[in-house]
């Protein structure tokens, strides 16, 4: 993209918004389907994860459902994301009126290039309702077979005037990817919904690194607290430095990850290894039990961020990402409360216990430690400016 382009979307703070808390699959895949179910003007779907499956075919046959009355539904898929969706589902998309279009397509002696993903997450509907956050479109959340090991996700459905930015980033990424303008969407202005604050906060991979500025930055005001939940932490010495000096300083510092349940073994592994300096530094490690929390949730004091973004250095490099942001004392109330319940269901270290595990574990986080540090020398050139498609 444009360095010009990057620079045409900073979105303000909104007031007027109202924003839910939505927690795993059973409940927010069901409130995306009833606000597709009642869409009247337009469905916008931007989805990195999109795979066969039970929970595609609601989604297929809603959207299909959705065209058939006469709206207009955009669907704008990541083409290495939904590889797992079948060719069979493809066509029935294509075939029902909705228009359907893929970021990056996969092309063969390209590699640096196919890097380049749209990692977003983002229903949106007749500029009254949407939904961000960290989930995909795939039975992984919702399993009918195996409910006790759906992966553990965090949405937020949104209503209120911040809608309209999430309807211009998909405009803007939209028009990237196609060259179309939905112009349409223009005037489409939602109404005041409630009293909370919000903004819409997105990155571009190194190119526009927003979402990392902000985190950083908020860590480093943060008075009382900084709760940080996320699927993949390899984070930069900036924000590892930051979080240290926070936890001097009085904040309560704790970090919610992975523990066995996880899709990439060699991501926490490698995050593993910076766990002895933070605990030693007064920061409390929780990893997950239960099932993959591939939840991606910041709390600084009274200000939320729920969306696409983990803290990895892949995320920060390569992907597009969106984030709600929501600064809002009752809502920041809530998102502690569910974070509490997932503390209690999770293994914390303590730096006595950390230092003493077994020699196989830090050979482990050793090995992949000195990978994560190849593949950032490998890429530490700037890669070349994403495709135009």
């Amino acid at each position: 993209m444009a360095r010009s382009e990057s620079r045409t979307l900073p979105f303000p703070w909104r007031g007027g918004n109202r924003f839910h808390l939505l927690v795993d699959g059973q409940q927010f895949y069901p409130a995306m389907l009833d606000a597709i179910a009642t869409a009247e003007n337009h469905v916008l779907l931007e989805m990195y994860l999109m795979e066969s499956g039970k929970v595609a075919d609601r989604f297929i046959s809603a959207l299909l459902a959705a065209a058939a009355r006469g709206v207009a539904v955009y669907v704008l898929l990541d083409d290495f994301g939904s590889l797992g969706l079948q060719r069979k589902d493809r066509e029935r998309l294509q075939r029902g009126n909705i228009i359907v279009t893929y970021y990056n397509r996969l092309r063969y002696g390209e590699l640096q290039r196919n890097f380049f993903r749209d990692h977003r997450k983002l229903l949106a509907v007749d500029g009254r309702l949407a939904f961000v956050g960290g989930a995909g479109i795939t039975d992984e959340f919702d399993s009918p077979q195996s409910p006790e090991r759906d992966w553990r996700e965090t949405m937020v459905g949104v209503e209120g005037p911040v809608i309209v930015d999430w309807q211009r980033l998909f405009c803007e990424t939209w028009r990237h990817v196609t060259g179309d303008h939905l112009s349409f969407l223009t005037s489409v202005k939602p109404d005041m919904a409630g009293i909370q604050r919000g903004r819409v906060n997105h990155s571009r991979g190194i190119f526009y690194p927003e979402i990392k500025r902000t985190v950083l930055n908020r860590t480093r005001t943060a008075r009382k607290r900084i709760w940080l939940a996320t699927a993949y932490f390899v984070p930069s010495l900036k924000l590892r430095r930051s979080l240290r000096h926070a936890a001097r300083r009085g904040v309560d510092v704790r970090l919610l990850l992975p523990g066995d349940h996880t899709d990439h073994p060699a991501v926490r592994h490698a995050g593993r290894r910076f766990y002895s300096r933070l605990l030693r530094h007064g920061i409390r490690i929780f990893e997950y039990q239960p099932r993959f929390t591939h939840s991606k949730v910041v709390v600084c004091d009274e200000w939320v961020s729920i969306g696409s973004s983990n803290i990895d250095r892949w995320t920060m490099r390569w992907n597009l990402e969106a984030n709600q942001e929501i600064d809002d004392t009752s809502f920041a109330e809530q998102a502690c409360l569910m974070l509490e319940q997932d503390f209690r269901n999770s293994r914390e270290y303590l730096f006595s216990e950390w230092r003493n595990r077994p020699w196989y574990k830090r050979l482990t986080e050793t090995f992949w430690g000195w990978v994560d540090v190849w593949l950032e020398r490998l890429f530490h050139r700037p890669p070349p400016r994403p495709p135009q498609n």
